[in-house]
């Protein structure tokens, strides 16, 4: 199954404090994981970089990554004039302005861009040019893996057998004893999965634990819901999803 081309997917500048806010994370969780994270789809996110100084070794894996730099940075500078005019037509999918102001908001993906840039030149093996639902990871790398904006969000570009494959491909690379995290479960218009409960029916049957955590939205204390994926034995292989490519 062929992943749907990268241009049809929001290249996003989030930074740790978001990623920590978007799936239930605290500085010092990520400080304490005990081993690396992957974070699929890395975007131009300052995660790489603004975890490091934590003593958090996170790869970013993207598709986008394949291009050069600059090709990426301005990808990545388009995305952010796209979420500035989403959040102008659509403010009611987004924190009241109280919570979060807009533009403070987009600063801290324009820092997140300028920290994403040097921190790729320095450290390029960091960051992997790869796409679900077949990264280039062995079996149980992963202590955490996150996944943001993606699989769930876009069911236009990923269908649900592709979902299902993306999915699996996480639990491969994460390690048992381990989680991987995915947000959102709804897709851009706020339109929550309609099929999530056969997705986790089918991983079940894989032998992938799954479940939902709830916990309150930073800022308005709304409810933030994540799929969270675990090990139910010790080894899931490559080939669980290969009947569905």
């Amino acid at each position: 199954m062929a992943a749907p081309a990268a241009p049809d997917i929001l290249l996003t500048s989030r930074p740790l404090d978001e990623y920590c806010g978007l799936f239930g994370l605290t500085r010092a969780a990520l400080a304490a994981v005990e081993g690396p994270v992957l974070d699929c789809p890395g975007g131009a996110a300052g995660l790489t970089a603004e975890a490091r100084a934590l003593g958090c070794h996170v790869i970013a894996a993207d598709p986008a990554y394949a291009a050069a730099l600059p090709a990426v940075t301005a990808r990545a500078l388009a995305g952010r004039e796209a979420m500035a005019g989403a959040m102008r037509a659509a403010p009611h999918l987004y924190p009241a302005p109280r919570d979060l102001p807009p533009d403070r908001y987009l600063r801290s993906w324009d820092r997140a861009r300028r920290l994403f840039a040097a921190d790729t030149a320095a450290h390029p093996e960091d960051y992997v040019a790869a796409a679900l639902p077949r990264l280039p990871f062995a079996d149980h790398t992963f202590a955490l893996t996150l996944s943001c904006y993606l699989l769930l969000a876009y069911p236009g570009q990923f269908g649900p057998r592709h979902q299902l494959a993306g999915l699996l491909e996480l639990a491969r690379v994460t390690a048992p004893g381990g989680e991987a995290r995915i947000y959102p479960l709804h897709d851009g218009d706020g339109r929550r999965c309609p099929h999530l409960g056969d997705l986790r029916r089918e991983l079940g049957r894989h032998r992938v634990g799954s479940e939902i955590r709830a916990f309150p939205r930073p800022g308005d204390g709304r409810t933030r819901r994540i799929l969270v994926l675990t090990h139910v034995r010790s080894r899931i292989h490559r080939s669980a999803g290969v009947a569905s490519r």
